[in-house]
């Protein structure tokens, strides 16, 4: 029962692979029939649970209830589709992102669930440092809107140079993985070599230093509440 659930639950979110827009796209009825067929396999396997459980533990169970919902949302979907492509009308399958609910939901599914559990209780540990991180951003920003925004200087492609916050905030945030390096600072770079040093100090401040900060506090944390959820379950 493990093997099948497993072997349903990945041909069901293989499933988009398949469906428009697609890598390789399928018939919607072989795509729908496939679907189709999954679900009824999650329902029988729900049932199955609901069959070996008592009604009051099944019922109060999040995790029988976010399946269910998926299932029934998963099914409308597919009929409001179904009916809407026979009459031509274009439409959206929005129902994609309730199919990881199954990969976590069942009960089989035990180890993805502690890993998300840990993530959720390292994210408010977490958001401080973000903050931070952002607070940084902004502010250079601020500081590269007053240094290039008068300037008049243009990109490779001719479009202006650094003279959007929004624009300027994007382009440094991509600048942070090393992206675009240094395709972002060889218009200032040309203007005044000076100018180097804003971008040598924003990649040692917020690439170095708040990167590897993040990453440690994530890894940290994590690794924690990670510690500590096996403890609890191997105690229950």
């Amino acid at each position: 029962m493990r093997t099948a659930t497993y072997f349903f639950i990945f041909l069901n979110l293989s499933l988009a692979v398949f469906e428009e827009p697609a890598v390789y796209p399928l018939p919607f009825l072989a795509t729908s029939l496939v679907e189709v067929l999954c679900l009824l396999v999650f329902f029988g396997r729900l049932m199955h649970f609901a069959k070996i459980t008592c009604r009051n533990v099944f019922w109060k169970d999040t995790k029988n209830i976010c399946i269910m919902v998926a299932i029934l949302l998963s099914l409308t979907d597919l009929a409001i589709y179904g009916a809407l492509r026979i009459y031509n009308i274009k439409s959206i399958r929005w129902s994609r992102i309730v199919r990881p609910i199954f990969l976590v939901n069942f009960a089989e599914s035990r180890q993805i669930r502690r890993a998300f559990r840990s993530i959720r209780n390292t994210l408010p540990e977490i958001t401080y440092v973000f903050l931070l991180f952002m607070f940084s951003l902004l502010m250079f920003s601020l500081m590269a809107l007053k240094l290039f925004s008068e300037r008049n200087l243009q990109t490779a492609e001719g479009l202006p140079y650094f003279r959007d916050y929004l624009g300027i905030v994007f382009d440094l945030y991509v600048l942070v993985t090393t992206a675009n390096s240094p395709d972002v600072m060889m218009p200032a770079f040309d203007f005044s070599s000076w100018y180097a040093l804003f971008f040598i100090a924003f990649v040692i401040i917020n690439t170095y230093i708040f990167m590897s900060l993040f990453l440690a506090v994530v890894y940290n944390n994590y690794k924690k509440h990670l510690k500590v959820i096996s403890e609890q379950v191997n105690c229950d």
